[in-house]
């Protein structure tokens, strides 16, 4: 069997009628077959020749998801070349970094103004001829249309070695330049045969595509896995219209980071505050729902949850198309209450967990195991264990080849015995895997306490006062609560936030909160493009405030 990625693409020729992708062109949705992207690829390959690749050349993509980042994805890898994607939400700075760092011999951006801001750039990084795909306009430099030449031939599949490099996958980093992640095309497809062995995807389903494709999460689990098994994927056409993607698309499964579901989880908060009665309702089924998921019902709590189900959970789940027959959600620690929430009320929510330096997913869990706590057993054909100091070690074909560019880097990361560090401390419960946070995230106090802050912190987010939160208290003798919430009252936001932290040890109460009504985004530079707090820099921002707090008295 060819090796090559692009090889999904080219077996799935052999049914040129079946839709396998649905994306909004301004006005409705339309169906893409694999002739159809193929024949797009093809020009992209015909452009390729002409500039004179040669395998091994590097193309980065800053384009949002949909067929075109397909076309171009597959017209480079079946030509051997190497896929460098980028956010397209990233600053141009990042971007260009990137570029210029994989030494790329070309950069596709989606619009205008990317384009416009990386040619500024342009004195102080090496950068390739850039691409762009959908020009104002008054755009002077290269369009797609000038770029692309007729096809002079059909979509080409060439023979690759198994460790040939496919792509160079950069991490988004919570501090300093990203490190970018060399997978070669055996790395990802050993991934994608290990994620269908678990049956999370089937031919029948219709994924929505709403995770960037420049995340290796969503590019594995939401393209080549489709791919492989002949499912379809409907590009979900921005974050303001995911509700009414999943509603008029209706897919069968999806890819997600938890903050999709806290956002509905939200809602139905809302919508149940001033009504007691469906409140009741509403909980009764969740709580009956979770016994008989965990294979405790009595035959009394099943009759009881169809009746609830039938008048409670499935005008909620309606809203989300009523077909939904699972989620796997990763990219960031899922609330154990959410997933409660949602397992109550017949959504499966499984939890995974990976990163892209294993292309990405080590573990998942499955239908017929699912314990939310934890990110269930490690995919068959990869290896699991415990460092001294509690860090979880993985090892199998999908583990990288090395950093770009970075010896010192892969050296630290990947034993000389295959064993990737994951940087994540972590323990086993009953076969599975349960991560306890962050290494580097560990506060280590004054006191020598350790304290894990990702569970005090979604135990202080169940109070939707507060909308985002981070502990701080290294090495100080207590911690002291960052958040962002509307409410000024510093001891109100105190008292609440300890109000949820009561189930901790008692050393583990907040003595001051420092509070900010402005949210941490990607554009202010507080979170990562996959939404995780780059701790260091809002220890940064934050500076003088959280000295105050600690050398002020905590009030009483």
């Amino acid at each position: 069997m060819n090796a090559n990625l692009a090889h999904y693409l080219e077996r799935s020729l052999a049914e040129p009628r079946r839709a396998l992708w649905r994306h909004w062109t301004g006005e409705r949705w339309e169906d893409v077959t694999a002739p159809e992207v193929a024949a797009r690829a093809a020009q992209w390959q015909a452009a390729f020749r002409r500039e004179g690749f040669r395998p091994g050349d590097r193309v980065a993509l800053a384009v949002r998801n949909g067929v075109q980042w397909i076309a171009i994805d597959q017209a480079a890898l079946g030509m051997g070349l190497v896929v460098g994607p980028l956010y397209v939400d990233d600053n141009p700075d990042n971007v260009a970094w990137c570029a210029a760092h994989a030494e790329s011999r070309l950069l596709v951006v989606d619009g205008s103004r990317m384009a416009d801001a990386i040619r500024k750039l342009g004195a102080q990084y090496a950068l390739p001829p850039v691409v762009v795909l959908r020009a104002d306009a008054d755009e002077a430099g290269t369009t797609v249309e000038k770029f692309l030449p007729g096809a002079d031939r059909g979509f080409e599949v060439q023979p690759v070695a198994p460790e040939s490099l496919a792509t160079i996958c950069f991490t988004s980093g919570t501090s300093g330049r990203p490190k970018g992640v060399m997978l070669s095309h055996r790395n990802i497809r050993s991934n994608v045969e290990m994620c269908i062995a678990t049956g999370m995807a089937r031919s029948d389903d219709r994924f929505l595509s709403i995770l960037p494709l420049s995340h290796m999460f969503e590019r594995t689990g939401g393209y080549y896995l489709p791919l492989a098994v002949g499912a379809q994927v409907a590009y979900a056409r921005g974050i303001a219209q995911i509700a009414e993607d999943l509603a008029s698309q209706a897919p069968t499964a999806m890819f997600a980071v938890p903050r999709v579901f806290e956002k509905f989880a939200v809602r139905i908060e809302q919508a149940l505050a001033d009504a007691p009665r469906k409140k009741r309702l509403f909980d009764a089924c969740v709580n009956r729902g979770w016994i008989v998921e965990q294979g405790r019902p009595r035959l009394r709590d099943r009759l009881i949850l169809r009746a609830l189900r039938r008048f409670v959970a499935k005008p909620i789940l309606a809203r989300m198309g009523g077909r939904l027959r699972l989620v796997v959600v990763g990219g960031a620690a899922l609330d154990p209450a959410l997933a409660r929430t949602f397992i109550g009320l017949g959504l499966p929510m499984l939890q995974g967990y990976g990163m892209t330096e294993a292309s990405p997913v080590i573990s998942v869990n499955r239908l017929s195991d699912n314990v939310p706590d934890t990110v269930g057993r490690a995919l068959d054909g990869v290896e699991v264990k415990l460092a001294d100091n509690g860090e979880l070690l993985a090892r199998g074909e999908n583990v990288m080849l090395g950093y770009w560019r970075n010896e010192e880097a892969t050296r630290a990361a990947v034993e000389p015995d295959g064993w990737l560090h994951t940087g994540d401390l972590a323990e086993f419960r009953g076969g599975r895997i349960a991560i306890r946070g962050r290494a580097k995230d560990i506060l280590v106090m004054s006191n020598g306490e350790k304290l894990p802050p990702q569970d005090c912190e979604f135990a202080i987010l169940h109070d939707p006062v507060f909308e985002q939160a981070m502990l701080v208290g290294e090495g100080r003798p207590y911690p002291i609560l960052l958040a962002v919430s509307q409410e000024a009252d510093e001891k109100a936001l105190l008292k609440r936030a300890n109000e949820q932290l009561k189930a901790f040890p008692r050393w583990m109460r907040v003595r001051r909160v420092v509070a900010t009504p402005e949210p941490w985004s990607v554009d202010n530079g507080l979170l990562t493009p996959t939404l995780k707090l780059k701790r260091p820099m809002l220890l940064a921002r934050f500076k003088d405030r959280i000295e105050d707090a600690y050398a002020s008295q905590a009030p009483g």
